[in-house]
């Protein structure tokens, strides 16, 4: 299991849009130099960060801006809107297991509750964390 890089990458998106939003048009091709992937791919996230009300992008070359203060946009808050869940389940059980297995038959009783109880904790810790943190740290490593 892992959560894919599109989550990164958005972080690293807003990050770019609170530092550099002031003195540059923050553009897809401008993000893709920072975070080094096609803009292709920056286009894709900034779809699912606008279709999620985080951000708004102007058309043609007017830029991102982030719609709420990033104090209030939490880790969650990006995981939602870029890293799609299969039936909003984080792990992905194997379809058949053999039933007539004594394990195969009974796996998903034993396991199911677990898995929901570990991807609530997860998502509980993500609320925990916001943009702001991110952006704090890189302008005090700066």
């Amino acid at each position: 299991m892992q959560i894919s890089s599109r989550f990164t990458i958005a972080i690293h998106i807003f990050a770019c849009v609170e530092t550099f939003g002031e003195e540059y048009k923050i553009t897809s091709d401008f993000l893709a130099s920072s975070i080094n992937v096609n803009p292709v791919i920056i286009r894709k996230i900034l779809s699912q960060l606008r279709n999620a009300g985080l951000i708004e992008v102007a058309r043609g070359t007017g830029g991102t801006t982030v719609t709420r203060p990033v104090d209030k946009i939490t880790f969650y808050d990006v995981y939602e809107a870029v890293d799609l869940l299969e039936e909003g389940t984080l792990f992905h059980f194997h379809e058949n297991p053999n039933p007539c297995c004594p394990v195969g038959k009974n796996i998903h009783t034993a396991l199911d509750d677990k898995l929901v109880c570990i991807q609530r904790a997860m998502e509980d810790e993500m609320k925990k964390f916001t943009i702001a943190d991110v952006v704090n740290k890189i302008k005090r490593s700066m």
